[in-house]
């Protein structure tokens, strides 16, 4: 019993982990959401009170164990309650609303790239992200290369330019970030069509790694919902126990 309470607050320190991680990561596609939108920072302080008060739960679900207090097992199966029907309210709404949270991925993502400046030291760790994201996922724009077209810096070099993290070339990854010249001067108007980048956009690129991590995803969403509906039954287990104690058979002193 003591060690499931133990494995719960383990638990809690994972989630509370990971939204620690949500706000602390800056090289990541995580950091390009969290940096532009605030909806994903308020989520990431959710985990952060789930988590420590997951803790606190499993503290007080030993403490009620150890000394037999129906209040505290009471208190720890009703906190497991709430935080497993917001777990799964916010599930439906993720769900639900997937089309509206593609669409505003969209408009921050296209901002970024319409605004992406190598000088712009206020936006760097931004910008630093979005290329990693880039070069990881081998990828180029949110939707392909074209993106790139209504850049501010890449319109005013007549599109002889191009993000060096979309490069399909070792040399041009090198540099890591910024902005990289064509070779040959095109003849006429140069578009993305010109540029030696990925024909893919990251967009289909985070898409493809969501539903090959789907399994992971679904796994560890299901072994948190399992651990957290054993803890009520065993929460309310123990309250029946010891409501139904028989005090008569305790020796007098």
């Amino acid at each position: 019993v003591y060690v499931f309470f133990l494995l719960f607050q383990i638990l809690g320190a994972v989630i509370l982990g990971f939204g620690i991680w949500i706000l602390a990561d800056k090289t990541s596609f995580i950091a390009v959401l969290q940096m532009s939108s605030p909806s994903l920072k308020t989520g990431a302080y959710i985990l952060i009170g789930v988590g420590a008060l997951t803790m606190l739960m499993g503290f007080l679900g030993c403490l009620g164990a150890v000394n037999e207090i129906r209040c505290l097992l009471g208190l720890y199966f009703t906190c497991l309650m709430i935080i497993l029907i917001t777990q799964v309210a916010a599930g439906l709404v993720i769900y639900f609303q997937k089309e509206t949270l593609k669409e505003e991925l969209s408009h921050i993502v296209g901002d970024l790239i319409e605004n992406y400046n190598p000088l712009n030291e206020d936006e760097r760790n931004l910008q630093d992200a979005w290329d990693y994201v880039q070069t990881q996922i081998t990828c180029c724009g949110w939707t392909g290369a074209k993106d790139w077209e209504d850049n501010k810096v890449i319109i005013n070099q007549s599109m002889t330019q191009y993000p060096c993290s979309c490069s399909n070339r070792s040399e041009d990854l090198e540099k890591g970030g910024g902005f990289c010249n064509l070779d040959e001067p095109v003849n006429g108007t140069a578009t993305s069509n010109d540029w030696p980048v990925h024909e893919q956009g990251c967009m289909d690129g985070v898409e493809q790694w969501l539903k090959d991590n789907l399994g992971v995803i679904l796994g560890v969403c299901t072994g948190v919902a399992v651990i957290e509906l054993l803890g009520m039954i065993l929460s309310i287990s123990l309250c029946k126990n010891i409501h139904s104690e028989d005090y008569t058979k305790v020796p007098k002193s």
